[in-house]
């Protein structure tokens, strides 16, 4: 069949037609935003867990007084300062320290013999304590003495590099951004008044208690994961996905739909690699050290952990952190909803006097 040089004409024009409709700027911004958010998902990632190193860990060293003082010397002296070594009064101080999560480690001298004695706790990160193994072998061989180690914390053997406790947070969080975006998706992003907006954030409550307990059981009597309170993990589970719905609403109610990107730039992009999950919070690099306690993935992390290994020790800031995200999130959700509704509402006209 022949075609006529109009009818190409046309067939180009009603194309460019298309893609003009298709392509509209606001497509074109939400699709550079995508472009952006895969850029800093590999920039934080690679950035943070390309290599590793130990700084300033908190450390306790429990000798007398001349040999304490010698040794924590030889610890300073590390290149690249892997440690930050402090004396404890004596080994019972030291096991105590890092139960409450205090230390990370601590090695106990035997000023009468030449073997002493490695304090780790490979349930707040088997990495971690592998590392504090290997920097202190490296001094005691310097002077000529030997080391056994103790964990005062063991990881659960189904507990692989203890990990468990950060892919049980990351599950926590993803259900709430995605419970939070789907009920965007569904009805709009911004809902349209306040008892809309009381609606969705008691939607995501329930979804948090039904997630939370869900997958307390799932790491604990079914997969033997995670050893710990099941109730208070449970109120752990449901406290993070709370936190991580209330804020993604609240996102999405001020900025719309862009809310939901903003949400997986705090949570997914910022959050995961600086939760000391893959590698504990003394082994990443200043900037993902210092903001990972400040975000629902770090915080959960560390609760989690403490709640599984260290008799629930040291969860207070943690759980403040989590607290602080779910309350800003439902204040500022419901105070977006009431502000759209303002403007919504029309002037009733003037009476006559």
């Amino acid at each position: 069949m022949s075609h006529t040089p109009g009818d190409t004409g046309t067939r180009s024009t009603s194309f460019l037609s298309e893609v003009k409709d298709a392509v509209t700027p606001r497509a074109t911004l939400l699709v550079l935003g995508v472009i952006a958010l895969q850029l800093l998902f590999i920039a934080s990632y690679v950035g943070a867990l390309h290599d590793p190193k130990p700084r300033d860990v908190p450390f306790g060293v429990a000798a007398p007084r001349a040999v304490a003082d010698r040794t924590v010397s030889a610890l300073e002296g590390l290149p690249g300062s892997p440690l930050d070594p402090r004396t404890v009064a004596d080994a019972a101080s030291a096991r105590k320290q890092i139960e409450n999560r205090d230390i990370d480690g601590a090695l106990v001298v035997d000023a009468s013999g030449r073997t002493d004695t490695l304090l780790v706790a490979s349930g707040g990160g088997t990495v971690l304590a592998t590392t504090l193994e290997g920097l202190v072998a490296e001094v005691e061989r310097s002077q000529d003495r030997a080391v056994r180690t103790v964990d005062v914390a063991p990881a659960s053997a189904q507990d692989f590099d203890g990990l468990s406790s950060f892919y049980l947070v990351v599950g926590w969080c993803v259900g709430g951004y995605l419970c939070a975006s789907i009920l965007a998706i569904s009805t709009g992003a911004r809902p349209a008044n306040p008892r809309r907006a009381g609606i969705r954030l008691i939607v995501m409550a329930l979804v948090s208690i039904t997630g939370g307990l869900g997958g307390a059981v799932i790491v604990g009597p079914i997969l033997g994961a995670l050893p710990g309170s099941v109730v208070d993990l449970w109120g752990l589970g449901a406290l993070i996905t709370f936190a991580v719905g209330a804020a993604t609403l609240a996102l999405q109610g001020v900025f719309g739909i862009v809310g939901i990107g903003l949400a997986i730039l705090l949570v997914v992009i910022a959050g995961n690699p600086s939760a000391g999950g893959a590698f504990p919070l003394p082994m990443l690099p200043p900037f993902w050290q210092a903001i990972g306690p400040a975000l629902p993935p770090g915080a959960g992390t560390w609760a989690a952990r403490s709640i599984a290994y260290f008799e629930a020790n040291d969860v207070t800031e943690s759980l403040l952190v989590l607290w602080a995200w779910a309350v800003a999130g439902t204040v500022i959700a419901m105070l977006a909803s009431v502000l759209r509704r303002g403007r919504r509402e029309p002037e009733l006209p003037a009476r006559a006097g």
